[in-house]
């Protein structure tokens, strides 16, 4: 028996026009790429989306069209991640910090039909555009006054697009699993892998977030997002925010512990999200200035595992560490590590030691870990296997590459996140290790095989390994071991040099060791696990 109840197609846009009605003061504030701050509420931006949506459909985008965006975190940024969405096409969001060639991949693979970026990134647009589709416009972040001089032919002008438009906007209906959002990931070899986001997987992905992270998603908190809006959609952050009546504090580029000082100082940011490295840099300005910024009382850590002595630092100041973990495949969030109020009484040490862990599963994520062999193993805190979830939040399938879709799904249908991992029977997930040899560098992945393919095609190299090796400010960075051919004695430089004309600048290692051979497992594979042993300080052995 069906239950008699309406049926309505969940859709980002109604987000926005609840935030309008509901939380119509709260606020979106913005540092501007033009070097001022830029202050709104989700009611004056709710009006703006809607001229943006107008302009867009005379610019001629419909349903299902890529519209891509090169910006950093501010209210344009955000307004595009509504309009494009709410008119049926899709947002498709670029990191700046890819390489030229993983750049004209995935703009070309995605038939991106228009492109909108920040001046900042302007010349990354100009240099690349001959690579990019033919029929590709470019739209600039900025008003007329701020428009730089560029050889682009026909680009536009962002605030232009909207003028004279209509401040509303009758939102279509279409299916709940219409796809509203694009996100390439380059975490596994090969060409970078798009995961497509639709309405309802996002709208529930904020639902889940606002319920498991009530203290911070609510009205009258004021959060920073230091994840880019351009990676994994700020952790979901410009959909729960306005959601849960929270105001959003765009930091534009500017992420220096300076800077996020101030900036959460005079605008009393009470919770801040971001990676490891961000929170680095803000505890070396607090402990300069001898105080936090004013309201400060919460960060969300995500992105890499957080350092112990990091939790420490901040729990000792009274600021509450919220340690999560996702994926870009998972929307991203798909554990958080609040502590329940049954812990709120535990020593420091052994409060820190939960934090440590990666948490509980948020609502609509499923996991289990299995042996090798894929037998389901328990959740008793000390038995490890390779990490699986499913949910309606998590991807079923890469856009458009089907061979890279069928190497991560197991017969039941759940997705392989490439992390080993154990659960204990509270429900906490503790990361334990890595069944794939990835490197995980200031949040980002870096593939150790994709390194090694192009360091390979030198001539003087015989066989080489890249390997992840900590660093204090990174988290992990790649080190090259390099076996050279008999005959010949290839330099640091080169090879670098090799990595560095096909690879983004933070993905090449930082440094170069040669040795005669390479550690063999029993089947004959290189051993990584013996070499990071050996490299475990980040040095010979």
């Amino acid at each position: 028996m069906k239950g008699l109840m309406m049926h309505r197609p969940l859709k980002i846009a109604d987000i926005i026009t609840f935030a309008a009605d509901t939380y119509p003061s709260s606020e979106i504030v913005s540092v501007r790429t033009e070097g001022d701050i830029h202050r709104t509420t989700y009611k004056e931006t709710s009006a703006r989306i809607s001229k943006l949506a107008h302009g867009l459909r005379k610019l001629g985008i419909g349903e299902g069209d890529r519209v891509a965006t090169l910006a950093w975190n501010g209210y344009r940024h955000f307004e595009l991640y509504y309009a494009i969405s709410g008119i049926g096409a899709v947002c498709h969001t670029i990191n700046p910090r890819l390489s030229a060639e993983q750049m004209i991949y995935i703009v070309n693979h995605a038939s991106d039909r228009l492109l909108f970026t920040d001046v900042t990134f302007l010349p990354i647009i100009e240099r690349l555009r001959p690579h990019f589709p033919d029929d590709l416009r470019v739209v600039i972040m900025t008003d007329r006054a701020h428009m730089p001089e560029t050889p682009l032919d026909g680009a536009l002008c962002y605030e232009e697009v909207l003028e004279g438009e209509a401040s509303d906007f009758d939102w279509p209906d279409f299916p709940e699993d219409q796809a509203a959002g694009l996100c390439y990931t380059s975490g596994t070899t090969g060409n970078p892998k798009g995961t497509l986001y639709s309405h309802r997987s996002t709208v529930l992905h904020a639902l889940s977030q606002c319920v498991t992270i009530p203290k911070t998603l609510q009205e009258g908190k004021r959060i920073l997002p230091v994840v880019p809006l351009f990676h994994v959609n700020a952790w979901g952050l410009p959909y729960g925010a306005p959601l849960s009546g929270a105001s959003l504090i765009f930091p534009g580029g500017a992420l220096d512990g300076k800077s996020l000082f101030d900036l959460m100082d005079r605008e009393k940011v009470y919770s801040a999200w971001g990676v490891p490295t961000v929170w680095l840099g803000l505890m070396n300005e607090i402990n300069q200035r001898g105080r936090l910024p004013e309201g400060f009382g919460d960060i969300v850590v995500g992105g890499s595992a957080a350092s112990r002595s990091l939790i420490e630092a901040f729990e000792k100041m009274g600021v509450n560490v919220c340690h999560a973990w996702g994926m870009t495949e998972m929307s991203p969030l798909g554990t958080q590590c609040n502590l329940p109020p049954e812990m709120a009484d535990l020593p420091f040490e052994k409060r820190v030691d939960r934090k440590q862990s990666q948490g509980r599963r948020v609502f609509g994520v499923d996991m289990k870990i299995v042996d090798d062999e894929g037998r389901r193993l328990p959740h008793d805190g000390k038995t490890s296997g390779h990490l699986y979830v499913r949910g309606n939040t998590i991807t079923e399938g890469y856009f458009e590459d089907p061979e890279a879709t069928n190497q991560v799904f197991d017969k039941e249908g759940w997705f392989c996140t490439g992390d080993v991992a154990a659960i204990d029977p509270a429900g906490f997930l503790l990361i334990t290790d890595r069944s794939k040899d990835l490197i995980k560098s200031g949040g980002e992945w870096i593939s150790s095989l994709d390194l090694e393919n192009i360091v390979m095609s030198h001539p003087g190299v015989a066989n080489c390994a890249v390997i992840a090796v900590p660093d204090a400010k990174w988290d992990e960075r790649p080190l090259l071991i390099v076996v050279p051919r008999e005959d010949a004695q290839p330099q640091k430089e080169d090879l670098l040099g090799m990595l560095a004309e096909r690879l983004a600048k933070w993905q090449v290692p930082d440094d170069v060791v040669f040795v005669d051979q390479l550690p063999l497992t029993a089947t004959g594979k290189v051993s990584k696990l013996t070499l990071r042993k050996q490299y475990a300080e980040g040095g010979e052995a």
